[in-house]
């Protein structure tokens, strides 16, 4: 039985404009004062008879009795972070007697200040939650029966083992996970390459996957630039499918006080958000038209002289080649035409980016998830070059992350083309790890199927073909028999409806979650007799939240923080990295995973000290510099927020840390990556990338020699002058190795032990980390080169970035002039539609029968999948129905009035009873879905498939369920923002 929704008063109630003439009064009386000094004024904010900033990381804290409130036992305060969105918002835990009583928010928190958001507010009810799973379960005809830990291991280690003798070890797919801390999302990827495999992928590769490649092939880093506080520094923000006001709350803070001292917002999206009620200007453009709008916006810059010339001249190449294709092509009549914003408010917008700087632009997954969300990125990454935007104080791009460690994840997990810190998958790469890991790189090799070692595998967002397509298109000797869920939501991907299939026709189904996922259900329902294999075995195992663990999570902004356990794996869950031990143990090759490890006792059991983890991590991430970053300095910073600046996030003065002696002067708070080096060096971490007005030792930098040094006969060499302040190679230059340092006559400012290690290596693969230090400290020279950005990406499909129409459109009149990409016969191990499904679209006349643009987004109150969100008391009763929002006029034209059911029919056949929100929020072309729903399936609840009493509170539709196919060509990043649909009554 659903919640009952409580209300407060209309809205014109005494109570609510008592409210608001309060809060004009106090506006007119009060100074503008932070968050931070206002609470600290105030008083507010005690707990327990502690001050906020008195809470201090491992330390133990009593209330002014000496106990407890009553006397008779003892209070911890446990500082961790929030398992939700990536803003990275702290959270003081407050348990008694080993229980989590309440919470928090960490005031002096750089990041969020002191404010959460309704999912924040409720992370004591995720870790002390009725809903979890408990206990190892098995799917015994058609229901979850419990079993024990040691059966479940042992039966599912005997059956990987057949899987990998019968049909090798590709046959195995892993989803990892980017809830997973960074030591567990590294240990994933080595525990996957142990297996003998590159079937492994995680969250990433649905939501930024896109991003990464676009903006790592533009200039050097695939990551957000600056950081949310830099927004403050911002005198423009062009937001371009981010709704940050509901899906990253409390970066809007920053947003605001930005908007206080004068910056312009612009909000770009198909669907007037809470982020564009906040807006300066809104627009509102047809869904999947990013580039005509970005590029009819560079029209206008580049027609009046509005380019940085000199920042171009210096700093990037290919722009003359955008600047020829965009003034042809994305004249305003074309731009009109194909995203529907007229010329005087796209002149408008390009006169306010040209008016305001710096300015930055914010994106998220409006952005990415289209079929060509990789061009889509890299457009927006063009307009910040030719406005001069990039490595400065206050531009930048700033790329919102969904998961609180999404971007660790990515940085150091489960890739399915890489090693950690996007190391490739050539022999090189795999013979550096193998040396941190004191392995023998033949031993690895032989784990692998002949020849498949260095081949990227199959993405997350296409598993489903690799069960369904037939063999012989695939490029691995086996379909995909077995498969593990570790950690993600099977309803944030897309065609559901063959999921479905998928599931069913496997060997092996493992899911191991704090929850049970929607995976859970999906496997128990009953499919097609055709579909199933009776041989099939389903499995859940219960993992423990990351309150249950300690290690380190990565933001948005590249700031690690560390977690600390707050308490102990409730039930019979056990630790994300204990459980891949226990596997390796039943597997054969537990010692290799953990030999550079030291092991603790949880519950009895040995678990990875997850500090040596990242210590391991600290050894080999050369890369992207997560060397700096050691689990003393973390902590540090933990213990003294209150030490970092809540703009630069730089450590105000010189600030000791009293546990360690420490001292944190000149860091940037969470040492936000590249920290280069070892920690010995020092580095303070890069709060904003590619940064020429500081020292390589203060963060300063510039864009990455990643490409060569010339193109055509052109250099691709930053220009003269163009270098990061002090360096003392003052034009561009390649990146670092032990050939250029010998060049340079630097080399013998390495240790004679520094020699040995760095002889015959670059700077990646310097074991020692000797050629960073001498080329950064003693030379201000950054390791990876100086050279000029790429608004040309000439290695992709699209050099300079295209439209083009989605495979499911409404437009047919325009898919003749912005066709799709031909089909691919190998993408990732698997062959892709494009152009002949979106000709056979036209064909068909599907934008008759489905008229309307569906694009879908997150709500505030839920996340991700929505399981975890969903199975929260507190915050189940704010939204308790999935719905779609339909405009007034389709609403009418259909006899629909608000609040009724309807059904909502896609291509794929599926069709989604869900009530419906009539609301001119979308326009009358686009109706709007939230992607956090799951538990109903076409009309019929799913509670009976679940495992008693572990089910979410609220269920619904889940929009995925009938989405369609769609992938980027680079990436394979699903399209999910533009598919076609219809909406009747029910």
């Amino acid at each position: 039985m659903l919640l009952t929704k409580k209300t407060s008063g209309g809205a014109g109630s005494s109570s609510t404009a008592f409210v608001h003439s309060l809060r004009r009064g106090l506006q007119n009386a009060l100074p503008t004062v932070d968050r931070r000094s206002f609470l600290r004024r105030s008083g507010l904010g005690l707990g327990v008879g502690l001050a906020a900033t008195q809470l201090t990381l491992v330390k133990k804290a009593k209330a002014a009795t000496g106990g407890s409130i009553d006397g008779t036992g003892k209070i911890e305060v446990k500082r961790t972070v929030c398992t939700h969105c990536s803003v990275g918002c702290a959270t003081d835990a407050i348990v008694e007697n080993g229980v989590w009583v309440r919470q928090e928010a960490v005031f002096d928190s750089p990041i969020n200040l002191g404010a959460h958001c309704a999912k924040g507010a409720a992370l004591r009810e995720h870790g002390h939650g009725e809903y979890r799973l408990r206990y190892p379960m098995k799917l015994v005809n058609g229901k979850y029966q419990r079993i024990s830990w040691d059966t479940a291991l042992n039966e599912i280690t005997e059956k990987m083992k057949e899987l990998k003798a019968a049909s090798g070890p590709d046959s195995v797919y892993f989803v990892g996970s980017s809830k997973h801390n960074n030591e567990q999302a590294y240990l994933l990827r080595k525990f996957v390459s142990f297996w003998g495999s590159n079937n492994c992928d995680h969250q990433a590769r649905i939501c930024h996957s896109t991003t990464v490649a676009g903006v790592a092939n533009t200039w050097g880093y695939g990551a957000m630039t600056n950081s949310y506080n830099d927004m403050q520094n911002s005198k423009v923000a062009l937001y371009i499918g981010s709704n940050a006001a509901e899906a990253h709350p409390v970066s809007m803070l920053h947003m605001l006080h930005a908007k206080e001292t004068g910056c312009k917002m612009i909000v770009v999206d198909p669907r007037f958000t809470r982020t564009a009620a906040k807006a300066d200007e809104y627009v509102r453009i047809r869904s999947g038209t990013d580039i005509p709008f970005l590029f009819g916006l560079l029209y206008h810059i580049f027609k009046n002289g509005w380019e940085d010339k000199q920042y171009i001249n210096d700093r990037v190449y290919g722009m003359e080649a955008v600047k020829a294709d965009v003034l042809a092509k994305w004249t305003p009549d074309k731009v009109e035409e194909a995203c529907g914003v007229k010329e005087d408010q796209m002149f408008k917008v390009a006169k306010m980016l040209h008016d305001n700087n710096p300015g930055t632009i914010v994106w998220c997954m409006g952005q990415t998830q289209h079929t060509i969300g990789n061009a889509m990125v890299r457009a927006s990454c063009i307009l910040q070059l030719a406005l001069g935007n990039v490595g400065k104080s206050g531009g930048g791009t700033n790329i919102f992350r969904g998961h609180d460690n999404v971007q660790g994840a990515t940085d150091v997990g489960p890739n399915p083309d890489s090693l950690p810190g996007y190391y490739g998958l050539a022999a090189g790469s795999w013979k550096h790890f193998a040396a941190t890991w004191g392995v023998d790189y033949e031993w690895i090799k032989k784990q692998y199927a002949e020849g498949m070692m260095e081949k990227p595998g199959i993405t997350v967002s296409r598993w489903i073909d690799g069960v369904l397509e037939n063999n012989e298109a695939i490029d691995q000797t086996s379909n995909l028999r077995g498969v593990f869920f570790w950690g993600h939501a099977p309803n944030s991907q897309t065609r559901g409806l063959e999921m479905k299939r998928a599931m069913d026709k496997l060997d092996l189904l493992v899911v191991v979650d704090p929850y049970p996922s929607a995976t859970a259900a999906m496997a128990a329902m009953p499919g097609k007799p055709e579909d199933l294999n009776p041989k099939r075995a389903v499995y859940l195992l219960p993992a423990a939240t990351q309150f249950e663990t300690s290690g380190s999570c990565t933001a948005s902004n590249r700031s690690l923080q560390w977690r600390e356990k707050v308490i102990e794996p409730l039930w019979e869950s056990r630790s994300d990295h204990m459980i891949m031990y226990q596997f390796a143990q039943k597997l054969g090759f537990d010692k290799e995973l953990c030999k550079n490890y030291k092991m603790q006792k949880v519950k009895g059991m040995d678990e990875p000290v997850p500090e040596d983890i990242l210590r391991e991590i600290n050894k080999c991430v050369w890369t992207i510099g997560y060397t700096g970053q050691s689990p003393e300095r973390l902590k540090a910073h933990m213990r003294n927020m209150h030490a970092f600046d809540v703009k630069t996030l730089k450590c105000k003065g010189s600030v000791v840390d009293k546990e360690t002696g420490y001292d944190m002067s000149g860091d940037y708070f969470g040492l936000p990556w590249p920290c280069y080096g070892t920690p010995e060096l020092k580095h303070p971490g890069t709060a904003n990338l590619y940064d020429t007005s500081r020292h390589v030792m203060d963060g300063g930098g510039n864009f990455r020699a990643n490409f060569g040094v010339e193109r055509e006969g052109v250099s691709l060499l930053a220009g003269d002058g163009s270098h990061s302040m002090g360096a003392d190679i003052t034009t561009g230059y390649p990146e670092l190795d032990h050939v250029l340092l010998k060049k340079l006559g630097w080399w013998d400012e390495l240790t004679d032990a520094e020699k040995t290690a760095a002889e015959g290596k670059n700077w990646k693969t310097d074991p020692s980390g000797g050629q960073i230090r001498v080329f950064m400290k003693n030379h201000g020279c950054h390791p990876f080169g100086n050279a000029k950005a790429r608004a040309v990406v000439w290695n992709f499909p699209d050099a300079i970035p295209q439209h083009r129409e989605p495979i499911y459109g409404t437009r047919p009149d325009l898919v003749a002039k912005y066709p799709s990409h031909d089909d691919q016969k190998n993408r990732w191990r698997l062959p892709i539609l494009y152009k002949s499904l979106q000709t056979k679209n036209v064909e068909d006349k599907l934008h008759e029968k489905f008229p309307f643009i569906m694009t879908s987004g997150r709500l505030v109150e839920y996340e991700g999948g929505g399981e975890e969100t969903r199975s929260n008391p507190w915050l189940a009763e704010l939204q308790q129905e999935m719905f779609v929002e339909l405009n007034p006029a389709a609403a009418s034209a259909r006899g629909i009035r608000n609040g009724e059911r309807v059904w909502v029919s896609t291509p794929t056949g599926a069709r989604l009873n869900v009530q419906a929100l009539v609301t001119e929020r979308v326009g009358p072309d686009t109706v709007f879905l939230p992607f956090h729903f799951s538990g109903r399936w076409q009309g019929q609840d799913m509670k009976a498939f679940y495992p008693d009493g572990a089910m979410p509170v609220v269920r619904g539709e889940a929009i995925n369920t009938a989405t369609t196919y769609g992938y980027d060509i680079v990436t394979m990043m699903q399209e999910t923002k533009t598919t076609i649909c219809n909406v009747e009554k029910a």
